[in-house]
């Protein structure tokens, strides 16, 4: 196997350059990735977050989600929370999570503890999802196995006869199984790729009880690369 070498040639990130809280700063890196993505086809979900779980068993598993909030109590998404995520982030709320943006030479690592989403932030959500994905997240018994991909479509087919699109934001119901998690970090790592393989690794971590937007509640260091 030989590997394509891709130097990277970022502009890194200075401390210098830091924002003072890490909510400032993966707020700008996220506009920056949006706003990216709306002119250039080399960032195609720029909201793509893997997010890492541990099993029953001990076991890591990762999957990668869109990441649905983000303010300065931590990023968010939403799941079944029967799903496999859910499981696990229930019976154990240890999280790790990350954002790519490799066009970028930009990463972010949050590492917390999941805690559930409020009811009524699941409910405004849910209500400006598409009709097509309201039915689909009904239909599906999220990570569970099927037997093929007709059985899925005919359910997802029996669920959309049982509630037809009337373009009303409540045609369907919010499953009493639906919704979501938010990261309270204890770290938040700012990754930017520079050339020879020498990036910048600058962390925030944890030392007060504030939010993601409280200076005082966060020291920062570097980490070699």
């Amino acid at each position: 196997m030989d590997p394509r070498r891709v130097d990277y040639t970022g502009d890194g990130l200075a401390e210098g350059d830091l924002f003072a809280t890490p909510y400032a700063q993966v707020r700008a890196w996220v506009d920056d990735a949006v706003r990216r993505s709306e002119s250039a086809d080399d960032v195609f979900e720029p909201l793509a977050l893997a997010v890492a779980t541990v099993d029953e068993a001990g076991h890591p598993d990762v999957r990668t989600v869109l990441m649905r909030f983000l303010d300065e109590r931590g990023p968010g998404f939403v799941t079944a929370l029967t799903s496999a995520k859910g499981r696990h982030l229930t019976a154990d709320a240890h999280v790790a999570a990350g954002l790519t943006w490799p066009a970028m030479y930009r990463a972010v690592r949050f590492r917390g503890r999941a805690v559930t989403l409020d009811r009524d932030e699941v409910e405004e959500y849910w209500v400006s999802r598409p009709w097509g994905s309201r039915i689909s997240a009904l239909a599906s018994d999220q990570s569970r196995p099927v037997g093929s991909r007709a059985e899925l479509e005919a359910a997802v087919e029996a669920r959309a006869a049982e509630f037809p699109d009337t373009g009303s934001p409540d045609d369907v119901p919010l499953p009493d199984a639906w919704g979501g998690f938010r990261i309270v970090c204890d770290e938040v790592e700012l990754w930017a790729g520079r050339r020879n393989r020498l990036h910048d690794r600058l962390v925030f971590t944890r030392t007060g009880e504030g939010d993601l937007d409280d200076a005082a509640s966060w020291e920062v260091s570097r980490r070699q690369p």
